[in-house]
């Protein structure tokens, strides 16, 4: 099996090409924003390789502690976002006084200019284009000079063509928001179907949302190529009985109350469903959230369960295409990977068809196979690697949803 993705002239590849502008602190999420909203579709009519350019702000980036542990997380993220392999172009924004400094996000992430380079040496290409507000002058003339960079660089990414490259290559998200009763026999059953032909060609699945895990870990440790792999997945979930502690709560509190209105009582029936997605194929390894993901196969992402934070991480550890199971009806896009929704249920489908691209549903309305409406989504994540837009990109949609984990304290 093979996909068509845009080859890039420093050798780089992805399903989408994208310039994204991306704010280190909240301070300068403004000028951030501003600068896409002034590429229209009539300006970027001259450059049809270039699916758009997009702004990563966020609400952190100061009042943490230096190298601490949200200092690396949003780092991860930041690094992540640059390196992308939807992202033909970017560019850095600060302000020039917060405590994530622009400075060390590149030297902590290894981050170099995007060029007609093949080399990931930082010390042989140049660094990223970085802004600071307060040395150019304030908001206005850092969104100026951001705009005439971001000019720059449209013929530079457009320049990038579609190729065929072997499925292997494919980095698969795999999320759920918004379960019901239908979830863990419909939807997440035949995603795992999907999951494990995409391992059997080669290629990477991620699953996040250990929150979801929680009661069904047993039978994902069972699955790990190492007893090391499994010893980093239990330590996962020690921490997060740990960390909810700290607020007085613990991890089963899901399921939520649209949870329980679609038919699940406990967090233990929502995880068993929820694990259903990565198939059964073998648990390769176990990373920390928004890492990148260097181990081909199943692998498992730490994340919370909050649709947006989640899929953050995920796309922020190489993730190219998204599969997002639902049963309620969540309508969450996320650019610049492409998100596949993917309905367990038939009613919610008919009735939300303008977001739902898959109705696994049919597997109880139409007696379906599970095997069968996996290979169906399998071949859709296929079309949708090789440029076939999605019900949300049809929209516009996922420009709000980047939305990195804030871990410990606001200085």
């Amino acid at each position: 099996y093979t996909f068509q993705v845009y080859r890039r002239a420093d050798g780089r590849a992805g399903p989408r090409n994208y310039i994204a502008v991306i704010s280190n602190v909240n301070c300068s999420a403004a000028v951030a924003r501003r600068v896409p909203a002034r590429f229209t579709a009539e300006r970027l009519r001259d450059f049809p390789n270039v699916d758009g350019v997009l702004s990563f702000s966020h609400g952190s980036g100061c009042a943490m502690q230096f190298g601490g542990e949200h200092h690396r997380m949003l780092n991860r993220v930041m690094g992540g976002m640059a390196r992308h392999p939807n992202i033909g172009g970017y560019i850095l924004v600060g302000l020039g006084c917060e405590v994530g400094t622009i400075g060390h996000l590149i030297q902590d992430q290894g981050l170099v200019q995007i060029g007609d380079s093949g080399s990931t040496s930082v010390n042989s290409v140049a660094r990223p284009i970085v802004l600071s507000m307060q040395d150019l002058g304030g908001t206005k003339k850092t969104t100026d000079e951001a705009e005439r960079l971001v000019e720059k660089l449209l013929p530079q990414v457009n320049a990038a063509r579609r190729t065929t490259i072997p499925a292997s290559e494919i980095v698969l998200g795999l999320n759920c928001g918004g379960s019901d009763g239908n979830s863990g026999i419909t939807a997440n059953a035949a995603l795992g179907i999907a999951s494990d032909r995409l391992v059997a060609c080669g290629g990477t699945t991620i699953l996040g949302e250990t929150t979801e895990m929680f009661g069904a870990e047993q039978l994902l440790t069972r699955r790990a190529r190492t007893p090391a792999v499994a010893d980093k997945l239990i330590e996962r979930i020690r921490w997060w009985e740990w960390y909810t502690g700290v607020f007085g709560c613990t991890p089963d509190n899901n399921p939520s109350p649209g949870n329980k209105a679609g038919g699940l009582t406990t967090i233990y029936e929502k995880s068993l469903g929820a694990i259903a997605k990565a198939g059964t194929t073998a648990l390769n390894d176990v990373v920390q959230y928004a890492e990148e993901v260097r181990t081909r196969g199943f692998v498992i992402m730490d994340t919370p369960g909050m649709d947006s934070v989640s899929v953050t991480g995920i796309v922020a550890g190489g993730a190219n295409v998204m599969a997002f199971t639902t049963g309620r009806g969540s309508c969450l896009g996320f650019k610049p990977t492409p998100v596949l929704k993917i309905a367990s249920n038939t009613l919610m489908y008919e009735r939300m068809r303008d977001d739902m691209d898959l109705d696994a549903g049919t597997i109880l309305s139409e007696g379906r196979s599970v095997e069968k409406v996996g290979e169906e989504i399998f071949k859709q994540i296929l079309a949708v690697a090789s440029g076939e837009q999605t019900k949300s990109e049809q929209q516009g949609l996922g420009e709000e949803e980047f939305q990195p984990w804030i871990l410990g304290p606001v200085l």
